[in-house]
């Protein structure tokens, strides 16, 4: 039979196709059909939960949590329900969902019967009211605190699981992106009137983020202030435009009078200066002139000085005024 004969024309159903074929190769292909739907049924219904792949060995990695051996016995209990071939993550994670500590669990099988459990705990942030939270407003009771977390004030008190002060969960959340170089650094983050959120850090300047929008943008330019040795002595680092963060309380050149008594003290506008040198007028938020210093204007020549008042003619001797004749 001819190639033209034997090819499954465009459009032609499955069974033309086949009855297109000689009868050889169409009972081989019908074996090999039958093969593998018997095969997928036998994996699908029987070989991936049998007991000839169970899980017998389960290894937990990553705890640190007081908690840390109820975790482990749940997720061993869960585990030896399942075989390598068909691990439910799902029900893994559901089995501890009692510990908000843990946010995720990475599984490995170890064909035959080896399962390893890794356990991906929150790290703790801030410090609410004493208790440790995550970067996402999750109360971490129970997880042992490394080194120094800055303060964050919540309005109430810390129940459940997650913290519910809108203040403290943006608060929360910036301290949460904070680079991990300064992390040690942060004292405390709180709410202050018109400057919103701000971070403020032991032997170092005030970080004002304003709203907790474009997190890691105002982390990134207060990182890059800090640096920059033209912002040393600056008291605060404002970054609520993190493509213009401005420096400002750098020392002043002359210190505002004392107002007299029963008269309001003036004190004079500030002015910010950015890493770059210029300076930024706080009231608009653009960037300022630079000052230009008058120069002197130069100095005129001199000119010669005035000849003296020519002495009068001397007079005529005979009264006739005209100019006395030469001597003969």
């Amino acid at each position: 039979m001819s190639a033209a004969t034997v090819a499954v024309k465009v459009g032609a159903t499955p069974v033309r196709a086949l009855s297109a074929l000689p009868p050889r190769l169409r009972r081989w292909l019908l074996l090999v059909g039958a093969s593998c739907v018997v095969l997928a049924s036998a994996y699908q219904f029987w070989l991936r939960d049998s007991s000839l792949v169970a899980v017998e060995n389960v290894t937990v990695t990553g705890l640190t949590t007081k908690d840390a051996e109820r975790v482990r016995a749940t997720l061993v209990s869960a585990a030896h329900t399942m075989t390598t071939l068909h691990v439910q993550q799902d029900e893994l994670e559901e089995a501890i969902a009692a510990y908000p500590v843990v946010r995720a669990v990475e599984v490995e099988t170890d064909f035959p019967h080896g399962l390893t459990i890794h356990v991906v705990e929150h790290r703790p942030a801030g410090l609410v009211n004493g208790l440790p939270v995550a970067g996402d407003g999750t109360i971490l009771r129970g997880l042992p605190v490394e080194g120094k977390l800055p303060a964050i004030e919540a309005r109430g008190d810390v129940q459940g699981n997650r913290l519910k002060d809108p203040a403290a969960l943006h608060a929360a959340r910036v301290a949460g992106a904070a680079p991990a170089p300064l992390r040690p650094r942060l004292e405390r983050i709180e709410l202050r009137g018109e400057d919103g959120i701000v971070v403020q850090m032991r032997e170092g300047p005030e970080l004002i983020f304003g709203d907790a929008t474009h997190i890691r943008a105002k982390w990134i330019a207060a990182t890059r202030v800090l640096a920059d040795p033209d912002a040393e002595g600056a008291t605060y680092i404002d970054v609520r435009l993190p493509g213009r963060p401005a420096a400002g309380g750098l020392p002043a050149a002359t210190l505002a009078p004392v107002a007299p008594a029963g008269e309001e003290p003036t004190i004079p506008q500030a002015t910010e200066t950015t890493p770059g040198g210029t300076t930024v007028d706080p009231a608009t938020e653009q960037l300022a002139p630079p000052v230009s210093t008058p120069e002197a204007a130069p100095a005129e020549p001199q000119s010669a000085p005035q000849s003296a008042e020519p002495a009068p003619a001397p007079t005529d001797s005979t009264g006739a005024g005209g100019a006395s004749p030469p001597p003969g």
